[in-house]
């Protein structure tokens, strides 16, 4: 069955309108404990084992501000352009849900922990600047199970594990104009984070979640459209997929006649589409109030001036620096800062070598891509960045050529070892002096019709000797000496 998207993207219809797209990023904070008390904030125990009377909202229990998620909060909306407020309030939100003890939840609402940031992105060849509204700090809740179990067509499940870890939720500006942009807002987003080391952002277990607000309008029109907002967008894919769906889908709706209701839907991936859920709330259904049990936040001027310290240097300037100070490509530079640990592995790699774009070449070439074959992480790397610069090295100066350098590493993967050890061991230095000239001679007594070849004037046959003598030196011939040896003695 072909779905609106299918039937309206060959159309002109789409092209009438301009999509606005805002997203609502709830973030997990990578704190050891959570938010409101000292139970862990493992991932994968056994159901409902990392709880305790505070977290499960029994009576008389209260909550004490974790001090380390503060800071990881601080220096996310810091990474993300925003304004700290010194002074922000902890709110209660009040609704119910089965996976949601208190009854509320533990949010931001008037005075929220920061505010007007932005993120630059690129999205279709271009730059953009997408603003962000808010970031604050709530707990989560629970996790309700709704399939694998003997009875789940009659039962679900509750797990309270995750209740109370501690959340950022990061609001951006409805500043997104296609889905191209949305996902590259979202990439931003995540490899920022990331960097910082304030959450894995990890979205399989739930360490990074979307929702997002989507309309449209009429290009050139001033208001924005009645939107909607769409959940369970928990991989990148399915967010792309989400949002050409439902704008596909608004679009229809109002090019028949109809109005788009202001609504919460869900995407559905088996199907590729979004289905309504429930009316959208407002503000004022949650009834915020502030949380009687706690203070209100202050970030004193020395406590952001220790947090703003210890921040590192962000992707964004990384990629620039790497361009201008080591002269890589865009491309290059934005594969080696696509994590942190990689960017700081490069680096190292590159002063190793003294040739910032040799070592660009050799780890995304050869050490990422055996890490790939392998599934590790440039963390479980078993070649120290020291060694790939010392492999480069061993190039420059002569000792290895190329095609021995590409025989070395795998030696250096399987092992760990540094290459001059290895080329030690094995006898691999560039042969030279009069070893290599008696095989050139040998090479040239064998063809002599070649030789005559040369002489006559075909030049090109150099090429079969250079093969020639390559191959009797098993690659342990500098080719640039090789040739320099040939023109030499056939004169």
């Amino acid at each position: 069955m072909s779905s609106a998207a299918d039937i309206l993207a060959s159309s002109e219809l789409l092209a009438k309108y301009e999509p606005v797209i805002g997203l609502e990023v709830h973030v997990q904070l990578a704190t050891r404990t959570k938010i409101f008390c000292a139970c862990p904030t493992r991932f994968g125990d056994p159901p409902n084992t990392n709880v305790c009377p505070v977290c499960l909202g029994l009576p008389g229990a209260l909550p004490v501000l974790n001090r380390r998620a503060v800071e990881m909060a601080v220096q996310a909306a810091l990474a993300l352009n925003c304004r700290i407020n010194r002074v922000s309030r902890l709110a209660r939100k009040n609704y119910f849900y089965p996976d949601l003890p208190k009854g509320y939840q533990i949010s931001q609402y008037e005075l929220p922990l920061a505010e007007h940031g932005h993120l630059e992105i690129e999205a279709g060849g271009a730059g953009r600047r997408i603003g962000i509204t808010r970031v604050h700090i709530e707990d989560d809740a629970g996790k309700s199970v709704h399939e694998g179990f003997r009875d789940s067509d009659r039962y679900s499940y509750v797990d309270l594990n995750r209740c109370g870890t501690p959340l950022i939720e990061i609001v951006s500006e409805p500043d997104m104009r296609s889905s191209e942009e949305a996902y590259a807002y979202l990439t931003e987003l995540k490899q920022t984070l990331q960097f910082v080391g304030v959450s894995t952002c990890d979205m399989e277990k739930g360490h990074l979640r979307c929702d997002a607000n989507v309309s449209v309008r009429l290009k050139g029109a001033g208001e924005f459209g009645t939107k909607a907002e769409v959940k369970n967008l928990n991989s990148f894919r399915f967010l792309r997929e989400a949002l050409d769906y439902e704008i596909a889908r608004q679009v229809a709706v109002l090019e028949g006649g109809g109005a788009v209701e202001q609504e919460t839907r869900l995407y559905d991936p088996s199907t590729g589409q979004t289905a309504g859920m429930r009316t959208k709330e407002h503000a004022h259904d949650y009834r915020y109030f502030p949380e009687p049990d706690l203070l209100p936040l202050e970030i004193s001027e020395k406590w952001l001036e220790t947090i703003q310290a210890s921040m590192p240097e962000l992707p964004a300037a990384k990629r620039k620096r790497f361009i201008e100070e080591y002269g890589l490509r865009d491309y290059d530079a934005r594969v080696l800062t696509a994590t942190r640990p990689l960017a700081e592995y490069y680096e190292k790699a590159a002063a190793a070598a003294g040739n910032p774009v040799e070592a660009a070449k050799w780890v995304q070439g050869e050490l990422l891509g055996r890490l790939n074959a392998e599934g590790k992480e440039i963390t479980e790397s078993p070649v120290p960045p020291e060694h790939i610069g010392e492999l480069i090295r061993l190039i420059a100066e002569g000792q290895i050529t190329g095609k021995l350098a590409k025989e070395i590493f795998p030696k250096m993967f399987a092992t760990g070892e540094a290459p001059s050890k290895i080329v030690e061991r094995e006898g691999l230095k560039v042969m030279g002096g009069g070893e290599l000239e008696g095989i050139i001679d040998e090479v040239l007594e064998k063809n002599p019709t070649q030789v005559a070849q040369y002489k006559g004037g075909k030049k090109t046959v150099i090429g079969y000797f250079m093969g020639q003598v390559m191959r009797a030196t098993k690659g342990q011939a500098d080719p640039k000496q090789v040739n320099q040896l040939l023109r030499k003695k056939l004169g």
